[in-house]
C-alpha cells in the first residue's frame, strides 16, 4: 500500500492579549500615547499613498468621502459564534431555493459560463456554486464605500498591517480603470463584488471575461465568472474531478491511516499538519466504499479521508479540487457547501 503525505499549510493566525501581574506594576507602567483622530489618521494615509507612487488627484478623490464606521468595527468585534454541524448548516445555507436557483442561472447564463468554463478549465457548475454561496448570485454584495470600510478597520488596530495593504492594493485597482469611486463597494471588511474579493485577491485574481479592457465583478456576469474561475485555476483546480465523495467506513476503521497522529487534531485549518493521500484503490482495499455501499471508482487518483465533524461525523474522500476550495475559505464547512450546491445542480438536472 503506497503512501504519501502532503503538507496542507492551512494556519489560522491568532492574537495573544498581554497584561501586568500586579496593580503597582499598572501604576508605574507608563501611560500610552492617546490614539489620533481618525481624521488625522485618514491625512496619514493618504500621505502614504502619495509616497507609493499614486497620484494626488486619485488619493484625493479616493478619500474624498472617507468617514469612520462604528458599524464595520462592531461587526468585526461581534462576529457571531455558534455550534454547528454539517446536518445542521447544510439545509440553512444549500436550501432547495438556492438549488433550484443555481439551476436557472446556470440555464440563463449557459453560453457565457460554457465559454468561460472551456477557456478555464473550470466546470461551471461551480462557477455558480461560488457565485450562489458568496453573494447570493450577486445580490447580498455590501453598500459600505470599500476605502472607507479599509481605512476604518485599518484605524481600528487589530489587523492594521493587513487592512492597510489591502487599502492601498484598492487604489491601484481604481488607478487602473475598473471601477469608478462611487461604485467601488463591498463588505464592511471590504470584500468586493459578486465574488467578495478582497482588493488583494482582485489584483492576483480578478480577469476579463468579456474583452471590454476592465475587470468589473461588482457589475459584469463575464469579468464575475472568468475571475472565479480564474482563481481556481491558478491555485490548481483540475476540470477532470470533481471535488470530493461522501463515503462509508467499516466498522472499527484504523483512524490512523487517515490522520497521522502527531497532528493533534481533526481540524487542519486550525493549524499546520499533514493528511494521509492514497490512491482510491488503496481507500477500497481498507475498506472504504461509496456512501451507498458501492466500490469506489477505478481510477488512477489519490484523496485523502477528511472529517468536518470529526470521526462520528460525515467522512468524505476529498480530492485534489478539495484543496483548491479551501485556498478560496479555509473552512471545510464553506468547502462542504460550495461541492454540495455544485452536486445538486449536476445530479438535479
Amino acid at each position: 500500500m503506497k503512501i504519501k503525505h502532503s503538507l496542507a499549510a492551512f494556519i489560522l493566525a491568532s492574537s495573544t492579549l498581554l497584561s501586568l501581574s500586579s496593580a503597582a506594576q499598572v501604576a508605574a507602567a507608563p501611560h500610552p500615547e492617546p490614539k489620533i483622530s481618525f481624521e488625522n489618521y485618514v491625512e496619514q494615509l493618504k500621505q502614504q499613498a502619495l509616497e507609493k507612487g499614486f497620484s494626488e488627484a486619485l488619493v484625493e478623490q479616493s478619500f474624498a468621502d472617507v468617514v469612520y464606521h462604528k458599524r464595520a468595527v462592531k461587526a468585526d468585534r461581534n462576529q457571531p459564534e455558534s455550534v454547528e454541524t454539517l446536518e445542521t448548516y447544510l439545509p440553512k445555507r444549500v436550501p432547495d431555493w438556492k438549488v433550484n436557483k443555481a439551476k436557472d442561472m446556470l440555464s440563463k447564463h449557459k453560453a457565457e459560463l460554457t465559454k468561460i468554463g472551456k477557456q478555464f478549465g473550470v466546470q461551471p457548475r461551480f462557477i455558480v456554486s461560488l457565485w450562489a454561496l458568496e453573494s447570493n448570485f450577486g445580490r447580498i454584495t455590501g453598500n459600505f464605500n470599500v476605502v472607507s470600510a479599509l481605512a476604518t478597520m485599518a484605524y481600528d488596530g487589530r489587523r492594521e498591517s493587513f487592512f492597510k495593504s489591502q487599502l492601498f492594493d484598492a487604489l491601484t485597482i481604481l488607478e487602473q480603470g475598473h471601477i469608478k469611486i462611487s461604485d467601488m463597494k463591498g463588505s464592511w471588511a471590504g470584500a468586493m463584488g459578486h465574488n467578495q474579493f478582497m482588493p488583494s485577491s482582485f489584483l492576483a485574481y480578478a480577469a476579463d471575461g468579456d474583452g471590454d479592457g476592465k475587470k468589473d465583478i461588482w457589475n459584469n456576469t463575464s469579468d464575475v465568472f472568468a475571475s472565479i474561475a480564474n482563481y481556481l485555476k491558478k491555485v490548481g483546480w483540475d476540470n477532470e474531478i470533481t471535488w470530493a465523495r461522501q463515503v462509508k467506513l467499516p466498522e472499527n476503521f484504523d483512524y490512523k491511516l487517515a490522520i497521522p497522529q502527531n497532528t493533534g487534531g481533526r481540524k487542519p485549518w486550525l493549524k499546520q499538519w499533514s493528511l494521509t493521500e492514497m490512491k482510491l484503490s488503496d481507500w477500497q482495499a481498507a475498506g472504504v466504499r461509496k456512501f451507498n455501499g458501492n466500490d469506489l471508482p477505478h481510477v488512477d487518483i489519490t484523496a485523502a479521508l477528511v472529517f468536518p465533524d470529526g470521526e462520528e461525523g460525515r467522512a468524505y474522500l476529498a480530492y485534489d479540487n478539495y484543496k483548491s476550495l479551501m485556498h478560496w475559505n479555509l473552512s471545510y464547512y464553506f468547502v462542504t457547501s460550495v461541492g454540495h450546491l455544485a452536486d445538486r445542480i449536476k445530479f438535479d438536472q
